[in-house]
């Protein structure tokens, strides 16, 4: 009776300790803060010096909310106006749109406000294209900015991912990625690969890729692919609607083998010389095909890149 009791008391303090609310504050959706905060982003993407100037206190602060930097000191006023007209000047088509089905709010809190403060927040979408690098930014962003009484922004805290930024950085200079090889284990195995199924050896040619391989190409719907065993399926298909006179290398084949990702890929172009067994007609088909490869020499991936139309017509 005595462990019930405790029982009980406990479970009535948790659901009393949920139950409990307290207000610290007023949410607006509306709010002169929210007003000056828009025309400030306007101001922004137009360029204009003057006016971003004038909507920041002179003691004025931008911080990372990402950085990893212990007691940030933050950006100045003259930095941040620097950088503001960076993206003017550096980017195409800028533009700083409403995150979808986002809004701003402007927060009015009770405790520890004797500076009557206004927080308001937002949810961004930074767009443009980088004039030197042609990288493009389609990038979300969150920010905070700390209004004074008189309605002035005296603090913007930026919460963004940096990597957009890390790529036109590192798109100034030249860099390689791995290596190109026109002989390779890997490019041996696509032919053999190929050719079995020239000779309509279907399980040889398979016998090549991983059991979790994916096969796409590019008639396919986006994200839509095969397994293994249902490109088989497909395979004996094409063989049953045409008959195969040859299938033959166009140039030669690369094998890629990339620094970044550890990717593994051979590309491979071919003529595929057919004769459709409904009505006899000739077709020669171009083919493009880029397999990935894991570690142990098994092709893990297969996109193909052909005209259907040249199948049907």
């Amino acid at each position: 009776m005595k462990k019930l009791l405790l029982l009980l008391i406990t479970v009535s303090g948790v659901t009393t300790a949920f139950a409990q609310k307290k207000a610290n504050g007023t949410v607006y959706i509306e709010h002169p803060a929210i007003t000056l905060v828009d025309e400030f982003i306007k101001a922004t993407v137009s360029g204009d010096s003057a006016k971003i100037a004038g909507y920041l206190t002179d003691d004025f602060k931008s911080y990372n909310g990402t950085t990893a930097t212990y007691n940030d000191k933050g950006t100045d006023k003259a930095a941040f106006l620097s950088l503001a007209l960076r993206y003017k000047r550096e980017l195409d088509y800028y533009a700083i749109e409403p995150y979808p089905e986002s809004y701003p709010d402007a927060v009015e809190y009770k405790k520890d406000n004797k500076d009557e403060v206004v927080w308001v927040q937002t949810w961004s979408v930074l767009k443009g294209v980088h004039k030197k690098t042609g990288v493009k930014l389609n990038a979300a962003a969150h920010r905070l900015y700390k209004l004074t009484k008189d309605n002035k922004i005296k603090t913007i805290i930026n919460y963004s991912n940096g990597r957009v930024i890390d790529e036109i950085g590192a798109s100034y200079a030249e860099r390689t990625n791995g290596k190109i090889y026109n002989h390779h284990e890997n490019i041996n195995t696509v032919r053999k690969s190929m050719y079995a199924f020239e000779m309509g050896d279907l399980d040889k040619a398979l016998s090549f890729f991983s059991d979790d391989a994916s096969f796409t190409n590019i008639n396919n719907e986006l994200g839509k692919s095969a397994t293994k065993a249902e490109i088989k399926g497909s395979w004996q298909k094409f063989l049953d609607t045409y008959e195969i006179k040859s299938i033959d290398l166009f140039g030669y084949p690369d094998y890629l083998e990339y620094e970044m990702d550890n990717g593994r890929e051979v590309l491979s172009w071919w003529k595929y010389n057919l004769v459709r067994r409904s009505d006899k007609k000739a077709i020669a088909l171009p083919v493009h095909i880029s397999n990935s490869f894991d570690e142990n020499g098994k092709i893990t991936a297969e996109m193909v890149y052909y005209s259907e139309l040249l199948l049907t017509k």
